[in-house]
């Protein structure tokens, strides 16, 4: 259930919306690995699998800035302007890692329209966005991003 609009000035009239539910995006190691090398953290608890299995969650765990990074991809599903020169990420209000994300997961987002403003050449918007893990109790990620929609 994506909001989709046709201008960037139309988000103006949808604060406050529910944007429903991304698909959901399986986790697995060999992408865990390729952020790991990426990123230049290859602690164990990410890519260790033997030693991780004997450690605090039983298994391998996604870093966070990689949940972080699974953002942009979903919440295309979320939010959709159709005339718009482009989409800036332009920043983060909050974050949390409320949970840890085992490799293997499955992770969807959730979210709402936030805040909505008109900025210069188009509008900006904070997505306020919960990660869920099918079958968790508690969100893996709880963000407040902001996106840029240029006419």
């Amino acid at each position: 259930m994506a909001l989709v609009v046709k201008t960037p000035a139309d988000l103006l009239q949808h604060v406050g919306e529910d944007l429903g539910a991304s698909r959901w995006h399986e986790v697995v190691q060999p992408e865990v690995d390729a952020f790991a090398r990426a990123t230049h953290d290859e602690q164990w608890i990410h890519v260790d699998a033997e030693r991780a299995a004997a450690g605090p969650f039983g298994t391998t765990i996604v870093h966070g800035y990689m949940t972080l990074s699974l953002v942009v991809p979903l919440s295309h599903d979320l939010l959709r302007v159709e005339r718009s020169s482009m989409v800036l990420n332009y920043g983060l209000d909050r974050v949390r890692f409320p949970a840890p994300l085992p490799v293997g997961s499955r992770l969807r987002l959730t979210g709402t329209l936030a805040s909505a403003s008109e900025v210069a050449g188009g509008v900006q918007v904070v997505l306020s966005l919960l990660g869920e893990r099918e079958g968790g109790e508690r969100p893996v990620l709880a963000a407040d991003v902001v996106f840029r929609h240029l006419a």
